[in-house]
């Protein structure tokens, strides 16, 4: 059994959960009709296309849920990327518990390996210019999990939440009147991470003067990020958001931004194209 764990999550609550939605009362009524209680398979789940591999360990949770003795052997470690046809885990057990825990098991380690490998391919592109982050942008319920797929593509985390940064954005400013009173509120107020969104150059040093610890530039040409990370000259971060695509974001790194930030990281990544094939032990 592995030592998986992560900071906020929950592993067994999430294997309890998750089983609760797909078993309801009545079980896996399938399985339980048509599989001998004895009955043994051998199996071997394979990445059908070359992918950065996550989640892993969590697919692990879910077999040994249902049968602890069951024999499984992970062939490739986390974040590790791999061709097409690679063999990524090997069991042998109960066939009524792979049977019931196939489908939970594989949809978790497709979709985080999806997100892996997409952020593999941002980060890729980027070239080593600047750094990627993701977002907030996660499925409810799932963001621990799913910053935890980037961190194994190669992204660094943004916030987690609301809680661990302060972030001033459009609709702050147009409440508090100005970039620079919405920052001074957020100064006095005792915050130590202060990130400021800015669409307009103008709007950079009046936001460095209030007490912004780190500026989002965002949707703004080259040319703009350019004009704005000289006005900083290193003072605080600083990080281009919005519209980045995978043939757009080298050149953004190259304009010295210190980070660039990325939605679809986690909105709109592709579920990873992975088998589980089983066969009588």
């Amino acid at each position: 059994m592995s030592d998986f764990s992560l900071p906020g999550f929950d592993l067994d609550a999430f294997v309890r959960a998750t089983f609760a939605e797909d078993l309801g009362e009545g079980g896996d009524i399938t399985s339980l009709a048509v599989i001998p209680a004895d009955a043994r398979f051998s199996g071997v789940m394979d990445s059908r296309d070359a992918i950065t591999v996550a989640g892993l360990p969590i697919a692990e949770s879910f077999f040994r849920a249902l049968d602890p003795a069951m024999e499984i052997e992970i062939l490739v470690g986390e974040g590790e990327k791999v061709p097409a046809g690679t063999d990524l885990m090997r069991l042998s057990g109960n066939a009524r518990a792979m049977l019931t825990a196939e489908r939970s098991a594989l949809n978790t380690v497709q979709h985080l390996s999806g997100i892996a490998t997409l952020t593999r391919h941002y980060v890729d592109a980027l070239g080593g210019k600047a750094t990627l982050l993701d977002t907030r942008k996660t499925i409810p319920g799932l963001r621990v999990l799913e910053k935890y797929a980037t961190r194994m593509g190669g992204a660094t985390n943004h916030r987690m939440g609301l809680w661990d940064a302060a972030m001033i954005k459009d609709n702050h400013v147009a409440v508090a009147g100005s970039v620079e009173a919405a920052v001074r509120r957020a100064v006095d107020a005792g915050i130590a991470n202060i990130i400021v969104e800015v669409d307009r150059v103008d709007q950079v040093g009046p936001a460095l003067g209030a007490g912004a610890t780190h500026l989002l530039l965002d949707n703004m040409d080259l040319a703009a990020l350019r004009e704005s990370v000289a006005i900083v000259a290193g003072r605080v971060p600083t990080e281009a958001s919005g519209g980045v695509r995978l043939d757009t974001i080298g050149a953004i790194g190259a304009t010295g931004v210190t980070y660039v930030s990325v939605g679809r990281l986690t909105q709109s990544a592709p579920a990873a194209d992975i088998g589980l094939d089983f066969a009588l032990a």
